[in-house]
């Protein structure tokens, strides 16, 4: 069905019901005023019409697209801030590795020098103790030899004394010194 014969059925029975509508009191629904109503419903229509085909589409259809390239544009600066991230990161990680590998490399090379400082005061150590111990040894050997002599000294006095005990006459102390040398010499 086409409008035209929609509307001029509308028409028809509006006017079946005119007189009616025209007593109720409802001047939009006379058939007689239609004409005017329809001329100022297609005046108003194609207003709106020409308005919205060529200021407010327009207009939308603008933002819309401006809206696309600044939502473009921040999707490529995100993805721009991204890659400055990822290489920001990858940046700070060799930094850090290399941090890692530079404070091994100091550690080793204070190890080593404390190391070496180690057994350069283990060395002076070891040199100071067989010093003291060859010191000690030489005052041990003089000490030993000082108490042969001692014990020689009195086991030739105590000779003396027994063999003066003994045959009431005291022999020369050589001859007591020799007499204990040679017991010692032959043990």
């Amino acid at each position: 069905m086409s409008i035209f014969t929609l509307i001029t059925s509308a028409a028809e029975t509006a006017a079946a019901h005119g007189d009616e509508a025209a007593s109720a009191g409802l001047p939009q629904l006379d058939p007689s005023s239609w004409p005017s109503q329809l001329f100022w419903l297609t005046f108003t229509f194609g207003i709106l019409y020409a308005l919205m085909h060529t200021k407010f589409l327009p207009a939308i259809g603008g933002a819309i697209e401006e809206r696309r390239d600044r939502i473009a544009d921040d999707l490529d600066k995100a993805s721009e801030f991204k890659r400055e991230a990822d290489d920001a990161e990858n940046a700070y990680n060799q930094a850090l590795a290399d941090a890692k590998a530079k404070a091994q490399g100091i550690a080793a090379e204070t190890r080593a020098e404390v190391d070496k400082d180690i057994a350069e005061m283990q060395a002076g150590t070891d040199a100071a103790l067989e010093q003291q111990v060859a010191a000690a040894e030489a005052r041990i050997t003089g000490m030993k030899a000082d108490a042969a002599a001692k014990v020689r000294e009195a086991a030739a006095e105590t000779a003396r004394a027994i063999v003066e005990t003994l045959i009431d006459e005291a022999p020369t102390s050589d001859a007591a010194a020799k007499a204990v040398s040679t017991v010692s010499n032959a043990s």
